[in-house]
């Protein structure tokens, strides 16, 4: 019997098979749009045309499948593009549960596409069992999850929410961008789907534009979702597939980096005397704390917290650092941070003095350098 790989080993050496004997180490990019066919014509497992597969996007998908442990992997050309085929999948008259604070950008695709895809949604406080449980009708197809979510950091049980929804023959979908495969495992804990922004974490270095869908199975809605990838067509090129494999390779050393500058950094806010409140489930005080103890390795590199007073004094400290960077998204070895309710515009419910940092992997004395001279201004 096989043992298990670790993670940091899957990352190196998931889906370099090819070439045979004296083959290049790293696979090559391969470009190619159109691939020759049989004498005998085409034939069904064949490369036909890059929309439906590509060497280097098959790569991708298999890392992908390994380091989340599903059966398969879906990739696209964006994190939004792999939300959309998950509720497009769903077919009409469904109904969807999402968090109450969720990505601005799948909240955009409910309140501008959902009616014309024939999909019902509900934003509910998903950190409560008891409200899940009672959301949950007869149309109820799939219930979207992200722990912690964004921007606030709110901490919802995948077991509990898997118990919840298997028991009413519900789908489970998890965000599992900002915990990554490295602190979290949602497959293993049940749910049926996870989805990434692979232009975050996996890629890790701000110019790689993906998002993917795994299966625990890859029978049932997952066949769905592959027919919208490849008919669709939002998929990856080739060279966005074979950096985004590059940079997987690193990722868990990486992933250790943001774990351990994001404690820091956080310790360092909460204490600072112009922050109010501090979102960091690595901190004892967060409600969800105890949850993302017993649920993750580790609690990431992401960090909201907000300033006292409002909107001014919170652009006021994000555009007074030195070092990190005034940017939206997120993940990559630099260190950013944004004023979250401007980046996400008219209609947004984050607070209004609410920030937003990606911690990097910058030396955290340096970052709280930084941060503590932007503060103090």
């Amino acid at each position: 019997m096989n043992k298990k790989k670790n993670l940091e080993t899957i990352a190196i050496h998931a889906g370099m098979e090819h070439g045979g004997d004296n083959a290049s180490i790293v696979p090559p990019l391969e470009s190619s749009t159109i691939y020759e066919h049989s004498v005998q014509g085409s034939r069904e497992g064949d490369l036909k045309y890059t929309r439906m597969q590509n060497p280097n996007r098959r790569q991708l998908e298999s890392v992908l499948a390994q380091l989340e442990n599903g059966e398969a992997a879906a990739a696209f050309s964006s994190g939004v593009a792999a939300i959309t085929s998950v509720l497009q999948s769903l077919g009409r008259g469904s109904e969807v549960l999402l968090p109450e604070d969720v990505y601005h950008g799948t909240r955009v695709l409910i309140h501008e596409f959902a009616d014309s895809w024939g999909l019902d949604a509900k934003f509910i406080d998903q950190t409560d069992p008891e409200i899940i449980q009672d959301a949950i009708t007869d149309r109820t197809r799939l219930i979207m999850v992200e722990t912690p979510s964004n921007p606030q950091m709110r901490i919802t049980s995948i077991k509990e929410t898997v118990r919840i929804a298997h028991a009413n023959d519900v789908l489970v979908a998890v965000d599992n961008t900002w915990p990554t495969p490295y602190n979290m495992k949602p497959l293993e804990m049940g749910a049926d789907l996870v989805i990434q922004s692979t232009t975050k974490y996996l890629g890790g270095h701000s110019d790689i534009l993906g998002g993917a869908v795994i299966a625990r199975k890859e029978a049932g809605i997952f066949s769905r979702i592959r027919d919208i990838q490849t008919k669709q067509g939002a998929v990856p090129s080739p060279r966005d597939c074979w950096l985004l494999c590059r940079s997987i390779r690193s990722f868990p050393y990486r992933m250790r980096g943001h774990n351990e500058n994001a404690v820091k950094v956080a310790s360092f806010l909460d204490d600072h005397i112009k922050i109010e409140k501090v979102y960091f489930p690595g901190l004892k005080a967060h409600p969800g704390h105890n949850i993302a103890k017993e649920e993750m390795s580790g609690f990431g590199g992401m960090i909201s917290f907000l300033i006292r007073g409002g909107k001014e004094e919170a652009l006021k400290a994000v555009a007074g650092t030195k070092l990190v960077r005034r940017a939206t998204s997120l993940g990559g070895i630099e260190s950013t941070w944004e004023h979250r309710r401007s980046s996400e515009g008219e209609g947004s419910p984050t607070p209004e003095n609410l920030i937003r940092m990606s911690v990097g992997l910058e030396h955290p004395d340096d970052i709280i350098d930084d941060l503590k001279q932007a503060l103090d201004q």
